[in-house]
């Protein structure tokens, strides 16, 4: 039993490694059926474990979350720490991407400690990376990207070239919205070069999206668009459907900033379907907001703000400050609301950005 066990795992890696996440997946799925049946410790840990990472990549993350447990409970009773810390960190990440961004935290900074304990550099490194994005998501961008910085500088000490890229793709986020676009560029192409040359099928996807924005923000339409064709057949390859679906939000604010309201129309309501499934609620907000400055520069004020208000109720209640200063905007600049500009952009400053929104159409970061 524990030759076919650990014969379907050695297979199921091979596909994973190629980004063929489903049939990955199934025989992980395979290969925990039977480490059940033998009792086999190891076996579960490594196909449940497998299994989260896939779950949390592909937008499952109430099975990324489940199969976590499973692995952490396997991990305790094999006194296995260093795998535990990685449990917890995938635990955290796929808390983040429900918008649980306080619960993440708790998560990765308990993860640390045992790598710190352990004398794991590189594990200690990517929770920084992790705790730098739950950070990002909570709005807090200057301290996002301290930890974003802390992470690369750990990982080039280590000369981990995967774990620079993925430090690089949180800086340019982070920059982005943060209003510094040509940094946010200059990272994310310096991360699409190690991807490329490390065949990194997500890697060059997430980094191609980048780009695209920092394009976008600096309203060059075009190389944007050519930067998300590669982003999104990408993404379609691999089956990740929660960056895809903030692909399709940024190719519908491109359609949205050429007026093209019925071909943003069509990838908001792709992307809010998606976000739905995967419970993403940054995702919805952001996709909420868009449908409603699209429905105010329709003429559409009443359903427009109604939206806007919608999000900014949801942006509150996750504590997503950024969010709910984008919402904050939006009203502001539908209702004609001169007065508040100085205010909005204060609070923009506190939490480490510099560019705020200040007429419609907004090219939403």
């Amino acid at each position: 039993m524990k030759e076919r066990i650990f014969a379907l795992i050695k297979e199921a890696e091979k596909l994973r490694d190629a980004a063929q996440y489903r049939g990955a997946l199934k025989l992980f799925q395979k290969a925990l059926v039977l480490s059940r049946r033998a009792d086999d410790l190891d076996g579960i840990l490594d196909s449940t474990l497998a299994m989260a990472d896939i779950q949390r990549m592909t937008g499952d993350f109430d099975g990324a979350v489940g199969n976590y447990s499973e692995a952490l409970e396997a991990c305790e009773a094999l006194g296995n720490r260093i795998t535990a810390a990685d449990c917890m960190v995938g635990m955290g990440l796929s808390l983040r991407a429900m918008g649980m961004w306080k619960e993440s935290v708790k998560f990765i900074s308990a993860a640390r400690k045992t790598y710190r304990k352990e004398r794991d550099e590189k594990g200690v490194a990517f929770s920084l990376w992790a705790e730098a994005g739950a950070l990002r998501v909570a709005g807090r961008i200057g301290k996002a990207i301290e930890k974003f910085n802390e992470s690369k500088d750990i990982f080039s000490s280590l000369r981990f070239s995967s774990g620079i890229a993925y430090s690089l793709c949180g800086l340019g986020g982070a920059h982005r919205v943060a209003g510094k676009y040509g940094e946010s560029m200059d990272y994310y192409r310096k991360a699409n070069e190690i991807f490329t040359v490390e065949k990194d099928t997500f890697g060059r996807a997430y980094s191609h999206c980048g780009i695209g924005n920092a394009y976008r923000m600096t309203h060059n339409l075009r190389d944007a668009m050519a930067h998300f064709r590669k982003a999104t057949a990408l993404y379609e390859k691999i089956g990740d459907m929660v960056s895809y679906s903030y692909t399709l939000w940024s190719v519908a604010n491109v359609h949205k900033m050429k007026s093209d309201f019925a071909s943003a129309r069509l990838h908001l309501r792709k992307a809010m379907g998606n976000f739905r499934k995967t419970k993403d609620p940054r995702g919805i907000i952001y996709c909420a907001m868009t449908l409603g400055e699209i429905e105010f520069l329709e003429g559409k004020r009443k359903p427009a703000e109604k939206k806007v208000l919608v999000a900014l109720e949801s942006a509150e209640r996750h504590g997503f400050a950024l969010e709910t200063l984008h919402a904050r905007s939006l009203l502001s600049l539908m209702r004609g609301e001169s007065g508040q500009s100085g205010r909005l952009r204060e609070a923009y400053r506190k939490i480490g950005v510099e560019a705020h929104p200040l007429s419609l159409p907004v090219a939403m970061p």
